[in-house]
């Protein structure tokens, strides 16, 4: 008996939350440990069909870069990084679309279609849906940045009643061009605003942002997260997640959170409850 209270409880604490983003579109970056580990991506599949059946609108954005680097290493192809970006030449596109498109796709498409949630794969050369310019091509090749976004290929699958699920690949108008590798963080935010998503949420390997003493800093605005990157605290990979977050925020988006992926049920940690979990960034 205490148990099912308990139960009930969770329940009517979700209940508040459950009205509030209710029809609302909530773009969701999965990558990190919760894309890599069997476990969490069924927990993961699970939140996402949970969240879908009481009427939110999650949007996937995901990664992929562990299995990139495993398929480049199976077929001896060398690659590169500089400042934590891929290097992306003609030979290694093919590969990054293959994982991405191909395989991590497919598999969260599937993951959900078989927890009972009907879910729709594309990359951003479907419908036009991403277009892309090079970031630096002498530098970093055809890894990307988005020029351009039509959110309709999107929005019909939302309107259709089916999660999409995203892979990070834009078009270009060039005939034959094999197209751009776009950053997952940066693609999520620019797709979060052209959706005009409540909330844009980026599963980490960490807790979220830390402060010098390595502990969670749980709120921040822009401003301090600005000043918190000009003073050394944030750096490395957590720079542009987030720089992601703050392009997010000024472009309508209300809430941008930074949130454990290897935690189980983050994801409904964050959106369901008082206590949330992470850091959140927000105007």
């Amino acid at each position: 008996m205490r148990d099912n209270l308990e139960i009930v409880k969770t329940l009517h604490e979700a209940l508040p939350y459950i009205r509030r983003f209710a029809n609302e579109k909530i773009v969701i970056k999965y990558g990190g440990a919760a894309q890599t580990s069997p476990e969490l991506k069924e927990q993961f599949a699970r939140d996402i069909v949970l969240l879908h059946l009481v009427g939110m609108k999650p949007v996937i954005v995901h990664g992929g870069g562990p299995s990139i680097n495993r398929l480049l290493a199976d077929l001896n192809i060398g690659t590169t990084f500089v400042d934590g970006q891929r290097v992306t030449t003609r030979e290694v596109m093919r590969i990054v679309e293959m994982v991405l498109s191909g395989e991590v796709n497919k598999e969260i498409v599937s993951l959900l279609d078989n927890h009972g949630t009907k879910a729709i794969g594309i990359s951003g050369k479907d419908g036009g849906f991403l277009k892309g310019i090079p970031k630096d091509f002498e530098n970093f090749g055809y890894t990307g940045k988005i020029e351009h976004i039509n959110p309709d290929i999107v929005n019909n699958i939302i309107e259709d009643g089916a999660v999409p699920v995203i892979a990070p690949i834009a078009g270009s108008d060039t005939i034959g061009h094999p197209g751009f590798n776009i950053n997952a963080d940066l693609a999520a935010s620019r797709i979060a605003v052209a959706l005009k998503a409540r909330k844009v949420l980026f599963l980490t390997d960490t807790p979220g942002v830390l402060d010098k003493n390595m502990e969670l800093i749980t709120n921040l605005d822009i401003d301090k997260t600005e000043a918190l990157k000009r003073d050394g605290t944030i750096q490395g990979g957590m720079v542009p997640k987030v720089d992601a977050c703050i392009e997010a925020l000024r472009g309508g988006v209300r809430k941008a959170h930074i949130i454990d992926g290897r935690v189980q049920h983050s994801l409904l940690l964050e959106i369901l409850t008082s206590s949330g979990i992470g850091t959140c960034i927000e105007l």
